[in-house]
């Protein structure tokens, strides 16, 4: 029977997913077996304590952060992504076609969309 499912061709897709879901289904097993072993069963005062470099805590540990810090930030990344794209086309430029540069042109164009449209957002207006 089993060199009959070796010869099926949907018989590596089982084996790999069975083992995809063994490797993601595992450490989760594990985790949830050593939570329940070695944990202690109860939170108390000392285990729900806020512990910072050995000091005891003063105020309230939420802080609230401006969102334009995390798009200004995603707005870098995104440009910086951009030179690192651009770099391997201007090398090889000379000896691309015509479809390489078109597709360059619509990736550089969408780049611009997508930089006036932040700027229309007031996203690069640091305050």
């Amino acid at each position: 029977m089993l060199p009959a499912m070796a010869s099926s061709p949907y018989f590596s897709l089982a084996v790999l997913f069975v083992a995809a879901l063994g490797f993601g289904l595992a450490p989760l097993g594990l985790a949830w077996l050593w939570a329940r072993v070695f944990s202690p069963p109860k939170p108390n005062a000392v285990k729900n304590a806020i512990y910072e470099c050995g000091l005891q805590s003063k105020g309230d540990a939420w802080v609230q952060f401006r969102s334009a810090y995390y798009l200004y930030a995603i707005i870098f990344l995104i440009f910086d992504v951009e030179a690192v794209f651009l770099l391997p086309f201007a090398a090889a430029f000379t000896g691309l076609g015509v479809a390489a540069c078109a597709a360059m042109l619509v990736f550089v164009l969408l780049l611009v969309e997508g930089l006036a449209w932040a700027w229309a957002k007031g996203v690069l207006t640091w305050q």
